[in-house]
């Protein structure tokens, strides 16, 4: 069976755990050769290396702080290099910051706004300098962007709810170029971010409609499809894999 990225090359940042390990080793079973970043996970990222290359395909691990422009740019430029082309970028890489508005320093809501929005943003200049017609842009972003379900992710959802602004533009912008831009909105997924054994993972359960947390692979699957040839004709969306939170 033809495998339908087979010649591809992503990056998905953040990608050495959580949704972004499961993204980019979905990719690579499909066929992409994945380049992915990582911040302070050294041994996990070359679990995912090794993990990708036994698949066949080919791997780099780029270290990379989200909240650093320069990395950023760099982490799209080491990846153009080293396999020659890029044709999907998984902005995936974010951070979380909860409380009362009133109470949060300024310096998290600078890290937070860094990370979640400008982070993307940097990427995706520099990324369409490089991505061939007909590529894929995936950001993941959440499904508070729509709903806030209790107190204090004001700040949280503004990133979110901008990524979602943010696609949109570039479905615009990009689609002469038959380059698609979605949004992947989602709900509470089991990870070390987000863990379904955490304090409050029974509350945040019962709000949604199948009564569980996701798995990563689910996301990955979403990605997966968008990134894919099934994904040529959906653009400007924001696709909610959120279990029925929102419901």
């Amino acid at each position: 069976m033809k495998l339908p990225l087979i010649g591809k090359a992503a990056l998905v940042t953040g990608g050495s755990r959580g949704i972004g390990r499961a993204t980019a080793l979905r990719l690579a079973e499909d066929g992409a050769d994945v380049t992915f970043t990582f911040q302070r996970q050294a041994e996990q990222a070359a679990e995912v290396v090794t993990q990708i290359k036994a698949l066949g395909r080919r791997a780099l691990a780029v270290r990379a702080d989200s909240a650093d422009p320069a990395a950023v740019r760099a982490a799209v430029e080491q990846a153009v290099a080293e396999f020659g082309r890029l044709d999907i970028l998984v902005n995936n890489a974010g951070t979380g910051v909860g409380g009362p508005i009133e109470e949060t320093p300024l310096e998290d809501v600078d890290r937070l706004l860094a990370v979640n929005l400008r982070a993307p943003v940097v990427a995706t200049q520099t990324a369409v300098r490089h991505l061939s017609d007909g590529g894929r842009i995936i950001n993941i972003g959440s499904s508070n962007a729509e709903r806030v379900p209790r107190p204090g992710l004001t700040l949280y959802a503004l990133t979110k709810a901008g990524l979602i602004g943010m696609t949109k533009g570039l479905a615009r912008d990009l689609g002469p170029r038959a380059i698609t831009a979605n949004v992947i909105c989602v709900g509470p997924v089991d990870t070390d971010f987000n863990p379904a054994d955490g304090p409050d993972a029974p509350a945040k359960a019962a709000r949604l409609a199948l009564g569980r947390f996701g798995e990563p692979a689910d996301v990955a699957a979403m990605v997966a499809h968008l990134a894919g040839p099934a994904g040529r004709w959906i653009t400007g969306a924001s696709i909610t894999v959120d279990g029925g939170a929102n419901t």
